[in-house]
């Protein structure tokens, strides 16, 4: 079976739907996939226990005349044509114009302790909570960098957790002055108002990190915290680390799509009208470079516009994303990662979680592919996500090529299929 839509949109995260929500409004057949059940990507993510956020609802709502096809992964492709799988088998969807709103997933960085049960990602158990883990009583440290601390925080406070502290590695002076260039983007500077109001009590560590996490009997008891005065071990049952994001680039390299340079964790390459190197291809979001909401929304409508054929107020659209740029880049700025957390794993700390490799295991080797073929790093259901990702930020190993299945998928799904499967560089140049 193969569909074929005019305009079709990956991930239905705040830069998808607005995406959506653009190229329908030209009269255009337009279809949003996702893995979830739910749209709303990370930053909506649906709430079991609280009703979801109104701009949430509201740009929900805006989708009536779009297809949505959830439950469905993208595990191969090529520029006219992807593979999707849901639970009810395979089937392709073909299209005239693409937009990639893949968003990003956490970085972690190991450390001693990091693979104990209990020690999640901030944004992971911010999610695990939203789906109704139960949290109530229990002691959460949050830490890592960055406003994803706050927001995590607040949530889990909200669902009945005792946030016992944020540990943040930026150091105090670079957060307070950022804090203070927060009036000249009112709705953030009043988003952070309520957090910090909301986490009244909780306390703060800056220039701070986790450097070890203890337990006995496979369970998170303590954490030991190092600061420039020395070390505190704080007691709790949850951890919640992230050190950032990196953008879901893999279905970008797949399709040939250029990535930025100079950079450990590149986005997608893309122009005013967010077109990438590939023709009928779109890119909005945070495949494009960590921005936050403002500028995923903000892009994903000019990508919507762009890929039904239509520059109705780009132009408008890229004067409010210039604004919004220049938050992402006072935001990456204060929260840039001190270099002294690249050296918190230990030889034996496991880097590699699913095959439980140590970090000792990859000395003298410099990219995935021989990783994999010398300790099966890589290997594992995450398919190089996470280790791939901490090792690149670690200075270890190379960014690794992509070919499919994108995520793990039957055997029947792609017994049919007869796309490329080149792989790409770490430019993601074919």
């Amino acid at each position: 079976m193969t569909e074929h839509y005019d305009v079709l949109v990956v991930g239905a995260g705040p830069a998808g739907l607005a995406a959506a929500r653009a190229a329908s409004g030209h009269h255009r057949s337009v279809a949003v996939v996702d893995a979830q059940a739910m749209p709303g990507g990370q930053v909506w993510r649906h709430d079991v226990a609280k009703r979801s956020p109104r701009a949430a609802r509201k740009a929900i709502t805006a989708l009536d005349k779009v297809r949505w096809l959830s439950g469905h992964t993208v595990v191969a492709g090529d520029t006219r044509t992807l593979r999707m799988e849901s639970r009810d088998g395979a089937h392709d969807v073909t299209f005239d114009a693409l937009v990639l709103a893949t968003g990003a997933r956490e970085l972690h960085l190991p450390f001693p302790g990091w693979t104990l049960p209990g020690v999640t990602g901030a944004g992971g158990l911010q999610a695990l909570t939203k789906q109704g883990w139960p949290m109530a009583g229990k002691r959460v440290l949050v830490a890592g960098t960055g406003p994803l601390l706050l927001a995590a925080a607040s949530s889990l406070r909200s669902h009945g957790a005792k946030v016992v502290g944020i540990v943040e590695q930026a150091p105090h002076h670079r957060v307070a002055a950022f804090a203070g260039q927060l009036w000249r983007w009112p709705a953030r500077a009043a988003q952070a108002v309520r957090l910090k109001s909301h986490l009244a009590g909780v306390p703060c560590h800056y220039g701070a990190h986790v450097r070890e996490a203890f337990g006995n009997d496979g369970t998170l008891q303590a954490v030991t915290v190092e600061n420039a005065t020395g070390m505190q071990r704080i007691p709790c049952d949850l951890l919640a680390v992230g050190y950032g994001l990196v953008p879901n680039t893999r279905l970008a390299q797949l399709l040939g799509c250029r990535l930025q340079e100079n950079t450990p964790h590149p986005g997608v390459q893309v122009d005013g009208a967010c077109r990438t190197s590939v023709a009928n291809v779109f890119a909005a979001g945070e495949i494009c470079g960590i921005g936050g909401l403002a500028m995923a929304r903000i892009e994903g409508t000019i990508a919507g516009h762009a890929a039904a054929g239509s520059r109705h107020d780009i132009l408008a659209w890229n004067r409010r994303h210039a604004r919004a740029r220049l938050f992402a880049d006072i935001l990456a700025r204060t929260f840039a990662l001190d270099p002294s957390l690249h050296n918190l794993a230990t030889p034996d700390t496991i880097v590699c979680r699913c095959e439980d490799v140590p970090l000792a295991a990859l000395d003298g080797l410099g990219d995935l592919r021989s990783a994999k073929l010398a300790s099966r790093c890589g290997m594992g259901a995450c398919q190089g996500r996470i280790c791939g990702s901490a090792l690149t930020e670690l200075g270890r190993i190379a960014s690794p090529g992509v070919r499919p299945p994108l995520f793990p998928a039957r055997m029947e799904s792609l017994a049919a299929a007869h796309f490329s499967s080149t792989t790409c560089d770490h430019r993601g140049t074919s």
